[in-house]
């Protein structure tokens, strides 16, 4: 850092220099006459006495300390023009917060409540906790329900995520057809005894090793289902597949059984997903009332 100031004679001007502050500027040599120099004073802004003004070309200001030769620089204001809110549009996301007793897990209930009984009740046998009179009881019902709850839950088959924005949950009601309905309800539901959500569907469409179908170990797994709308306004069930071992070419050949099956009033449209993602669309016509001929 170097700061040099002379003073000139009257009539001469005040010369400063400096560097590593990041600005230059060029020296100008002024003769002025003393009223001329009373004037000027008098009219520019007035600056403390310990203190040097440096107005750079960025829009902060810097107030450089005569003594100790260091530069503060004032805070800048945040930029006005940004905005914490995303506008989504129609694409809002429902979220699933209501309670249903589809969505408790017998198997942790009955499992839980079983551990607790034989707990407290051997507890109670040995008179380490309070209730001795009990115990028997409590000993009695607590084996079943444990063993009723680890079987409950050793063939428990948790629900599938369940996507739903709100225009597609405004159209479920009026243009879902019941299959649809039912379809939503089921895999988003705990199901006991079953090896994967739409089994039966599935094997039916994909044709477990039967000629022209697929073997079993190669079946699709349903991974989520999704609620939306087409641009056409239609009501739209997305059933969103992991196949690892299957292509496009085997859902598109089997996109009319799709429709078949979970028809009536059911387009059926297949599609690419990522990684090994397939999605089928079941696309509802708008007959709401169309009864069910078979079952999903």
């Amino acid at each position: 850092m170097l700061l040099r100031a002379s003073l000139s004679p009257p009539g001469g001007a005040i010369v400063c220099s400096g560097e590593q502050f990041g600005f230059c500027h060029r020296h100008r040599f002024i003769s002025l006459s003393h009223s001329a120099r009373s004037h000027l004073n008098k009219s520019r802004p007035r600056l403390s006495s310990s203190s040097i003004f440096v107005q750079t070309e960025s829009s902060g200001r810097n107030f450089v300390d005569r003594h100790s030769l260091k530069p503060v620089v004032t805070p800048r204001a945040a930029d006005s023009t940004q905005s914490a809110s995303v506008d989504v549009g129609n694409k809002t996301i429902v979220p699933d917060e209501g309670f249903s007793v589809s969505k408790i897990s017998f198997g942790v209930v009955g499992l839980g409540v079983g551990v607790s009984l034989l707990v407290y009740g051997f507890g109670a046998y040995f008179n380490i906790l309070p209730g001795s009179e009990w115990s028997a009881i409590m000993l009695t019902y607590g084996f079943p329900l444990a063993i009723i709850g680890m079987a409950l839950k050793y063939a428990e088959l948790k629900p599938v995520p369940c996507l739903t924005y709100s225009d597609a949950q405004n159209l479920r009601e009026t243009c879902a057809t019941p299959i649809l309905k039912q379809v939503k309800n089921d895999v988003t539901r705990f199901r006991y005894g079953d090896e994967q959500h739409l089994d039966e569907a599935l094997k039916r469409i994909f044709q477990y090793g039967l000629g022209g179908g697929i073997p079993r170990r190669n079946a699709p797994v349903l991974k989520m289902i999704r609620e939306e709308v087409t641009p056409l306004d239609k009501y739209c069930l997305v059933l969103v597949f992991e196949a690892k071992a299957l292509q496009l070419s085997d859902f598109e050949r089997r996109q009319a059984k799709f429709a078949s099956f979970f028809g009536p009033g059911i387009t059926a449209e297949v599609a690419k997903g990522e990684n090994d993602l397939y999605e089928v669309r079941l696309i509802s016509n708008g007959d709401a009332n169309a009864s069910p001929s078979s079952s999903a």
